[in-house]
C-alpha cells in the first residue's frame, strides 16, 4: 500500500463533491484526506484527494473518477514534483509556565500564536503531513483541547505545470 495524493480539476457544480465522495464509499475505498477549494476561475474547483492503496487500487481510482462527467482532469501530486501542504489549529490548555514551554515549541516549528487565553492558547501551523505529525507529538504531553488538520493540499512544481481548464 502506497500514500497517494490526487489533484482533481473539477466543475464548480452543485452536487460534485458528494459524487466523488460517492464514488469511493459505493467501491470501498477510503479517504484520507479531502480539501477542495474554488479555482481562480469560478467555474471550476480544485479537489485534492489524498489516499491509500496499491498501484491498481490507485489507477482504477483514476479511471472511475474519469467517468464521472464533472471530472475534467486529474493529476497525481509525487513527491519530488509538487509541493503539498496542511494546515492545522490547536487549542491548548495550559498555566503561565507551560504557555512558555509551549511558544517554545511552536518557534522551533515557525507556527503561529493566533490566540491567548487566562488557561489556554490557539496555534496555528502550516506544513508537509511530517512536520505537521511531529509538532503534534511533540504537543502529546499537554492538555489539547481541541485539533482540526485541513487535510492536505498541493499543487505541482513549476516545472512539472500542468495546462488545464483553469487559463
Amino acid at each position: 500500500m502506497r500514500h497517494s495524493v490526487l489533484s482533481l480539476l473539477v466543475e464548480n457544480t452543485s452536487g460534485v463533491l458528494s459524487r466523488v465522495a460517492g464514488l469511493f464509499s459505493r467501491r470501498g475505498y477510503n479517504i484520507d484526506s479531502l480539501t477542495v477549494g474554488e479555482t481562480n476561475n469560478p467555474k471550476f474547483s480544485r479537489m485534492t484527494v489524498a489516499l491509500h492503496g496499491d498501484d491498481q487500487i490507485i489507477d482504477q481510482i483514476k479511471k472511475q473518477l474519469m467517468k464521472l462527467e464533472d471530472v475534467i482532469s486529474i493529476e497525481e501530486l509525487k513527491d519530488n514534483e509538487s509541493v503539498c501542504r496542511e494546515l492545522v489549529l490547536v487549542k491548548l490548555e495550559c498555566d503561565k509556565q507551560q504557555k512558555q514551554d509551549i511558544i517554545a515549541i511552536a518557534d522551533v516549528f515557525r507556527a503561529k500564536i493566533v490566540d491567548v487565553g487566562i488557561q489556554s492558547i490557539m496555534i496555528e501551523l502550516t506544513g508537509n503531513t511530517n512536520k505537521i505529525n511531529a509538532f503534534m507529538t511533540l504537543l502529546d504531553d499537554y492538555v489539547i483541547r481541541q485539533v482540526v488538520r485541513t487535510g492536505l493540499t498541493g499543487l505541482t512544481r513549476g516545472n512539472y505545470e500542468v495546462v488545464d481548464a483553469e487559463a
